[in-house]
Formats: structure tokens, sequence, C-alpha cells
């Protein structure tokens, strides 16, 4: 590395700690949410790939469903993203052979329209996931949402529902949760406005949605990072002004370590700390939608919609974007835009992997208000599970791990446990502790999972756990316990060795009845199952 590693405090030893502790909230099964875009090779030579081996009746690719299965993925956001801004909903819909091939000025390409609500629909069928669907706020608005949500959900006996029963969908979809509109404050966004001009829209559009279905959940667009210029004066003006046909306002943040192409150890251990990024988004967010609550005397908690969030080597996109803008910049051009390029195909190391670890951690420590979220996003495109064309396989990244152990074991009440840790160093974040944790209980099946990270890129830590403060927990037995760590923290799982950074077994040891031992190397993460 280019820099000396961060130090640490001379302490190597952590706790962890439930005691008085009490149940934050339940665990929020939309929680586990992801993100398909049409976006690169994200839905074709993604989910969709008729000419492929595994493929189904549908074109869906076996081995990349039976992945997502694995990956324990509950609600996927779809169609976008910077796509939806630009895209007619009814294009999707139909033979496939009738439907329009269009321009998609998101992200520069050809739009073939061969995946469309109706294809993925059958799509979520098969996944067994809730659909999130996203409505276009940038060329649109009201009177397409509301076709859309009649075709989607309507029961037959009117034009747009009865348009869906003659392509092949005779029951209303059922899609419940709409993103009205995708960061409506971005000046990439087509149609992108001002907080006052999108408070206006939001405002009449989930007034007619409710009015067509009240049992509709409908998220706001938030701002699209901590760090726009508008970041909370656009909550605080969408959300007072919309409060009262609102459900959820959005929260997207993405993060990447700026040392990796030099491997600087000062940037690296930033990076590490970006759970401290997502903790202050969300408490700033809240404190918007609790004063908007106030200013309209409300009764309900405007939730979060983190339906947004990751690891994106966006430096990679932002150089490919200067050079198509320098392209254009000599005159008119007409050759043809791509279908389904390689956009976004980040490759993710060891040292990602924690980071997505971390930021798990820190939703199930605010999901009292952070109740969806969609690691974005699911297939080749910033993706935990990658998909090789022409007959390839598909395989996991290595940040598929921590969201799978969440997904699939996080269950009944979390707990914020208190912990005493060693502090680092950094650039952003100034001291910040070492290790972060999270426990989850399901008293009904008495079993429990501890999540932890070590984000110190300079030392091992020993870290004991007393659980002592879980209600109707007496003696622990652990049922499994497994730790992802690379002596190299760049280290990639690739196409050619998928199993490069996996799990392995951690040791644990029982030092009593409530309280467990082991130790998490510089730049680790752990899970722990149990039952009491």
């Amino acid at each position: 590395m280019s820099n000396e590693a961060t130090q640490t405090t001379p302490s190597s030893a952590a706790t962890i700690s439930l005691a008085g502790a009490k149940p934050l909230a339940d665990v929020p099964p939309r929680l586990f949410g992801s993100f398909v875009e049409h976006l690169g090779r994200c839905v074709y030579g993604g989910i969709y790939e008729p000419d492929h081996p595994t493929a189904d009746e549908n074109g869906f690719r076996q081995d990349v469903l039976d992945l997502v299965k694995e990956l324990g993925v509950t609600c996927v956001r779809y169609p976008g993203g910077n796509f939806v801004s630009n895209y007619n909903w009814e294009d999707g819909t139909g033979p496939r052979d009738q439907r329009p091939v269009r321009r998609d000025l998101a992200w520069h390409c050809t739009e073939t329209n061969q995946m469309g609500i109706d294809d993925f629909y059958r799509w979520s069928q098969k996944s067994g996931t809730e659909i999130m669907l996203a409505v276009n706020m940038g060329t649109r608005g009201l009177k397409a949402a509301l076709e859309e949500l009649e075709y989607v959900n309507g029961t037959a006996g009117t034009e747009l529902a009865d348009r869906r029963v003659r392509n092949g969908i005779e029951e209303p979809m059922d899609v419940k949760m709409w993103c009205i509109g995708n960061e409506m404050d971005g000046p990439w966004q087509v149609g992108h406005m001002s907080p006052d001009e999108y408070a206006a829209a939001v405002d009449r559009v989930a007034h007619a949605m409710k009015l067509a279905e009240s049992g509709l959940e409908l998220v706001a667009c938030g701002s699209s990072n901590a760090h726009m210029p508008t970041f909370g004066e656009w909550e605080r003006k969408v959300l007072t002004k919309a409060y009262k046909n609102l459900d959820f306002v959005s929260a997207h943040a993405y993060y990447m370590d700026h040392g990796h192409r030099t491997h600087d150890a000062v940037e690296l251990q930033d990076f590490l700390a970006s759970s401290e990024d997502m903790t202050y988004f969300i408490t700033t967010v809240a404190a918007q939608a609790d004063a908007a609550k106030a200013a309209n005397h409300g009764d309900k908690d405007i939730a979060l919609s983190f339906d947004e969030w990751g690891v994106w080597y966006s430096d990679a996109w932002n150089e490919q974007e200067e050079a198509w803008k320098q392209e254009s910049a000599n005159g008119l051009h007409h050759g043809a835009w791509p279908v389904a390029p390689h956009l976004l195909e980040d490759i993710y190391t060891a040292a990602d992997a924690v980071v997505e670890g971390s930021l798990m951690i820190t939703l199930l420590k605010h999901c009292d208000r952070v109740r969806s979220a969609s690691r974005a996003q699911l297939v080749n495109v910033i993706a935990p599970i990658m998909a090789e064309p022409n007959g390839g396989p598909a395989w996991r990244q290595t940040i598929f791990y921590p969201f799978a152990e969440a997904a699939a074991h996080a269950r009944g009440d979390v707990f914020v446990p208190t912990v005493a840790s060693p502090t680092v160093a950094t650039k952003s974040y100034g001291e910040v502790a070492a290790i972060e944790a999270v426990v989850t209980w399901d008293a009904a099946a008495r079993r429990g999972l501890l999540l932890a990270v070590n984000r110190d890129l300079g030392a091992a830590h020993d870290v004991t756990v007393s659980l002592d403060g879980l209600a109707g927990a007496g003696d622990v037995t652990v049922t499994r316990a497994q730790m992802l760590h690379s002596d190299n923290p760049y280290l990639q799982n690739t196409a050619e060795d998928p199993d490069a950074v996996t799990p392995g077994e951690l040791t644990v040891s029982a030092v009593d009845a409530g309280t467990l031992r082991f130790a998490m190397p510089a730049v680790s993460w752990a899970a722990v199952e149990f039952t009491a």
C-alpha cells in the first residue's frame, strides 16, 4: 500500500453487550430488497437471456433465479433508477414482437423493450419477490401514473385492466409499493426539478393514486445523496407539502474506496467507515420527516425507503460519461446506441464485502425508521450476482455473503448493543469504533443472529459478547458461526476464480451461559447464529 495503515489505540479488546437493551423494532422483510434497472446487462443478459441453456419458456435464466433465491431477496424495485425518467410503461407490455424500440437517455443505450412490467411480474412470481414499482416523473407524470396503476392493479372490466388480461395476466398484480419518480433533485435526471416543483408534483400524484387505491404505500424521492446542495431542505419541503398521502421517503447512498487504484491505505480506512455517512443520512432525513409530521399535526411517521445502497466505483462510469460528452461536443453523430452494453460491472473485493456487511448492520440498527431497502443492483450491474453471457455460468461476488446471511437469519426483533471498542482514525469521520455490531432475536423460535464487523485496517481485535440482556434467553448454543476475511483486502472473486473469497468457519468459545468470545482479524465480517 502506498501509505502506512491507520493505527488503532493500544487495546485490542472489544465488548458487545446487551445489558439493559430493549427491542428497537421488528425486522422488516423489505429490508432485504434489491433493485433491477434497465441498465447495462442487469436485465438483458442478467435476469433475461432467452438463448441461455438454463432459460425457461419466458427467457429467464434459471441459474440467476437460483442465486436470487439463495441471496434471499424479498422485494425488487423496478424499472429504475435513472432509466424510469424517460420510460413509457406501455412499451413493455403485450406481444414482444410488437413492442417499440426506444432510446434510453439515462445510459445512452437502445432499449428493445423485450422485458417490461408483464414479464417482470412473471419473473417476480418465479423468484418469490414483491415488486416495488417506479413511475416516470421526468417526461410524464399524473396521467401516466394513474393509467399504469389501473393496468397493473385494476380488476377486469375497465379498458386498461382488460388490456392486461388480454396480455395474459388475468388477475391484478397487486403491487402495493410505488416510487413516485427517481432522484428528481439530480441534474443528471431527465426532467429534474427544484424542491418546490417536485413537492407540488408529488403531492398531486400521491393524492390521485390514493384516491384510486387508498391502500397503496407511496415513496417520495428524497435527496439523491447526502452531499446534494438541497439535502435536508429538499426533504423538508417535499414531506411537508405531501405529508398526508406519503408513506416513505427514499434515500440513496453509494460508497467507494477512493484510493482503490493506488491501494492507498488512508483512503481504504476511510472507506471501511462508510456506515458513518449512512448513519448521518438516516438521522438527518428522519428528523426532517418528523418536522413534516409536526407541521401537519400528523399522527403517522414517514418511514425511510433506502432503496439504493451499496458499493459503486462510479469513477469508471464518470470517465465513460465524460468521453461520451466530449464526442458529442464534436458535432452531431448518428451511430447506433448499444444494446445492453457492459456498464457498471464492478468486481468486488474482500474489503467491499466488509463495508457492505457494515452497511447492512447500520440498516438493521435503524430499522425503526428504515422500513424498506433495496441493495443496488441485483445482477451484473454493481451487483452481488454476476452472469456470464453466451452460455456462461452465474456466480457470487464477495458482497453476496453478508447480505444473504442477514436475509436468511435476521428475524424477530432488533437489539442495538452497547459496543466498547478500540477506535481508528479516519480522514472523513474522525475517530470511529473499530467494531460494529447488531443482534436480532426471534423469541418465538428462540433463535438469534449476531452480525459484527472489524473496520480496522491495522489490527485484529478480540471480541467478547454478552447476550444476557435478551428477554427469555438462557444458555446460549452457537449453531453456526462464519467469518469473511482475506489477508489481502483487495482480493476478488472472478469468473475464473469465483470462490477466492468466501466465508469460513469462525471459532467461538463460550465463556459462560450468556457470553461468547471470538477473534476478528483486520477488515473482517462475522455472523454468529445461536439458540437460547
